[in-house]
């Protein structure tokens, strides 16, 4: 089959999100590469196809039950994502490019044991085992939008421990301002380390305030179910006011800085994917709008909150600041 790829300047709405770009999303990226293209424009373009959940042969086994969960009052009463298409549909280039690729190949990847380091401006540095993490507060199921920066959007019961649970055990230091994450990144295990879309391992950061607020959560699992490795296992992040991308998976460092962190996404695309990345329809991507996007499971477009539907509760973090810039 013939594949047309406009230039990035003539890309509308209906071109970024057509399903046609999402059944031909591994042959665009592999011609891409054979081209011998930048991992700038790759990632960029990668970003750019959002759309419609597809299915994949086959996920991860699920290890278990959670056990009792602590409601929370920050979950939305929106209608759930499927597991299976939570599960299915997934950004995690360590595995691969293609959405079903996480679900193909991450089995691989062993997550137990499992230790995350803590350090940097903290007066409590510490190696923590992932047992451990869990046991540092009460387990909660946080029902949230999950807004991805390609236009797409699900809806996840995550169950997890509040990040500033871990922070406080640490205490940072009157220095400390950022708080940067690191994924594993474990050859042979991750055969989607080979590509050149990033350079590995992934980092993301936030800002101490953002980190220690009560909405960042760090799940360990999805509807009562241990997390899968497709999805993230052992440990993720999840800030939902943010562009999924936000979200680091398969977390073995965080350190506590006092200049900002440097970032994987800023660093392949500076000009596309800014450190904050808060959810804002009226900012749009350089070359696609944000102002809509599609619930997965779901057929008609809907419009894009700000902050994700979560101002009320974090746009204070911003006040004074210039919103426009916070691609």
């Amino acid at each position: 089959m013939l594949i047309r790829i406009k230039p990035s300047h003539a890309l509308t709405q209906q071109d970024v999100t057509s399903e046609a770009h999402f059944a031909t999303r591994r042959q665009v990226i592999r011609g891409l590469g054979t081209a011998g293209l930048g991992a700038g424009l790759v990632a960029g373009l990668v970003a750019g196809m959002g759309g419609v959940a597809v299915s994949s042969p086959s996920a991860q086994a699920s290890t278990g039950d959670l056990g009792t969960l602590r409601n929370s009052s920050f979950s939305t009463s929106e209608k759930q994502t499927s597991y299976k298409d939570i599960t299915t549909y997934n950004n995690f280039y360590e595995f691969g490019l293609d959405k079903g690729d996480p679900a193909r190949h991450a089995h691989r990847l062993k997550t137990r044991p499992w230790t995350i380091t803590v350090d940097g401006e903290v007066h409590n540095p510490q190696t923590i085992d992932i047992d451990n993490l869990i046991k540092l507060a009460p387990l909660e199921e946080r029902i949230y939008r999950m807004r991805c920066v390609e236009g797409w959007s699900m809806v996840i019961p995550w169950s997890g421990v509040p990040l500033k649970a871990l922070l406080d055990k640490v205490e940072p230091t009157g220095k400390a301002k950022f708080v940067s994450f690191e994924t594993a990144a474990v050859s042979g295990q991750m055969p989607g380390l080979r590509s050149r879309v990033l350079d590995w391992p992934y980092r993301e950061g936030l800002r101490l305030d953002e980190a220690q607020h009560p909405l960042t959560l760090l799940a360990v699992g999805l509807y009562g179910k241990t997390l899968l490795n497709q999805n993230g296992a052992p440990v993720r992040l999840v800030v939902p006011w943010k562009y999924g991308f936000k979200g680091i998976k398969s977390i073995v460092r965080i350190r506590v800085t006092e200049r900002m962190p440097k970032t994987s996404w800023n660093l392949s695309a500076p000009q596309e994917y800014g450190f904050y990345a808060n959810v804002n329809p009226a900012v749009d991507h350089p070359r696609w709008s944000q102002a809509t996007e599609r619930r997965i499971g779901d057929f008609f477009r809907r419009d894009t909150l700000p902050f994700n539907g979560y101002g009320d509760d974090v746009a204070s973090l911003y006040k004074g600041m210039n919103l426009k810039r916070f691609y």
